[in-house]
């Protein structure tokens, strides 16, 4: 196994990587995207978030870095932040819904990694989607709860998305 190489904030945050990679420590850590599947369920939330705003008052982004630590970057497939449209270059306070599009080389470790430090920065709601199987779960710090209706659910405000929209587009 080869040795990691550390990359200093300013470079992870002045340098474009396609697609864009996590920051943890100084580490840069790729991550899994660019499958047809996953593709399709992310733009398919993005345009039903952006659809129903009005319904939450908030804003939907795709792949936007947020900072959940000093030295410590991850991007969400979809964040939804609630109130303004925030300005600057990346989110740097929790964020209402942090979604994660699961691919097929993903890890349940790693994705619970993730989740973990969502929730521990903060972010009161996680969505976790399985495209392959299409199901999905709702995590926050007291719960995990698979959407058995199909609907994944947030409280204060509401937001309910039907599997069926990001899966069909129904």
């Amino acid at each position: 196994m080869g040795a990691t190489i550390l990359v200093p904030l300013e470079e992870y945050l002045s340098t474009v990587y396609r697609p864009d990679c996590d920051f943890v420590d100084g580490v840069i850590e790729e991550r899994n995207v660019g499958e047809l599947n996953h593709s399709d369920v992310q733009g398919a939330l993005i345009a039903y978030l952006r659809n129903h705003r009005h319904l939450f008052g908030g804003w939907a982004f795709p792949e936007l870095r947020l900072q959940v630590g000093p030295r410590h970057f991850r991007i969400p497939d979809v964040l939804v932040v609630l109130g303004e449209k925030p300005t600057g270059r990346y989110i740097t306070e929790p964020p209402f819904l942090c979604i994660e599009v699961l691919s097929p080389e993903d890890r349940m470790p790693r994705v619970l990694e993730r989740i973990d430090e969502y929730l521990t920065f903060g972010v009161p709601y996680v969505w976790v989607i399985d495209p392959e199987s299409r199901r999905g779960w709702v995590y926050t710090a007291d719960s995990i709860q698979e959407a058995k209706d199909g609907v994944l659910r947030t409280a204060n405000p509401e937001i309910a998305v039907p599997l069926t929209e990001v899966f069909d587009g129904e």
